[in-house]
């Protein structure tokens, strides 16, 4: 992901143009029906729920009460939602630290699958970097850890590999958020060894559909997608349109769960990871878990839809 800031979405406005949202089931009614989906990681066969959550720009905050009891609202809703998979970088100023800290103050640290990455040159720093995030984030626990935009990956892909060898951390994985990596990321998939990668993917940008979601499938890497509403821009694009009535044939109460239940479509997809800080848009996003996911042929109506 970049550093910068995007313009934050209009996503409130959108959501009230959604049908049914007043009668979207609860994540109390949610919890008493069947449980959110999953998806096996391919490399262990160990089930995955589909919705994950990153922490870019949302848990960056400082140590006030006000700033940390929504996040402590949004971590709580996701986990009684069965979701599990939280996202972080050191990249992502203090974001793995709040998430530490209030998973230890919920006593739920071994609550959420973790994943986080290694955002540095040179071998010794990167172990450096790595073991900070493992006490910040994980309090000495990591499932996932990535090379974050395949920043001296060539360095890092082998240390990673000793870490899972001697099972101080369970998967390994790449990242990267720009379209002109996307050979380079192919090459990492091809190449094995690979449990994991993140990219970019989503109905404004579908470029992954060519060749990396099928070579990840092919070669049995679980695929995580980040920005999966385009930093904001699918919400500002449906403002003001009314969910289409076929979006119930998916169980679909929302556009934010439109938006996640069409990637989800992909069978290469493990997991879509947005970040909010906001309870209530956690409390949707989640529900994109739910239920039935579109076709090949309502993914293509999904896509007409958002080119009209």
């Amino acid at each position: 992901m970049r550093p910068s800031r995007p313009p934050h979405p209009s996503r409130r406005e959108v959501l009230v143009a959604g049908i049914g949202a007043a009668l979207a089931p609860s994540l109390s009614a949610l919890a008493q029906s069947p449980r959110m989906l999953t998806r096996p990681i391919p490399s262990s066969g160990e089930a995955l729920p589909v919705i994950g959550m990153g922490t870019w720009q949302t848990f960056d905050v400082g140590g006030a009460a006000n700033e940390r009891a929504p996040l402590a609202q949004v971590l709580q809703k996701f986990f009684d939602s069965g979701a599990r998979l939280i996202d972080s970088s050191p990249m992502y100023g203090r974001s793995e630290a709040v998430v530490g800290d209030l998973l230890k103050q919920s006593g739920q640290e071994k609550t959420p699958f973790l994943a986080t990455k290694v955002w540095t040159r040179g071998k010794a720093e990167g172990a450096a970097q790595i073991q900070a995030s493992l006490q910040k984030m994980g309090h000495g626990r990591m499932d996932l850890m990535q090379v974050h935009n395949l920043l001296d990956v060539d360095v890092h892909l082998p240390v990673l590999r000793e870490m899972k060898a001697a099972k101080k951390i369970h998967y390994v994985g790449v990242t990267h958020y720009l379209r002109s990596a996307f050979d380079d990321l192919e090459k990492h998939i091809q190449g094995g060894k690979l449990d994991f990668v993140q990219l970019p993917y989503s109905l404004a940008m579908r470029d992954a559909e060519a060749r990396l979601l099928p070579a990840a499938r092919e070669h049995g890497v679980a695929v995580l997608v980040m920005e999966p509403f385009d930093k904001g821009n699918l919400f500002r694009k449906m403002k003001g349109r009314p969910l289409p009535d076929w979006a119930t044939e998916f169980d679909c109460s929302s556009w934010a769960q439109f938006f996640l239940k069409f990637i989800l479509g992909h069978p290469a997809v493990n997991c879509p990871i947005p970040a909010t800080s906001d309870p209530a848009h956690l409390e949707d996003n989640v529900k994109a878990g739910f239920g039935r996911l579109p076709d090949e042929k309502l993914r293509a109506r999904m896509v007409k839809l958002f080119e009209s």
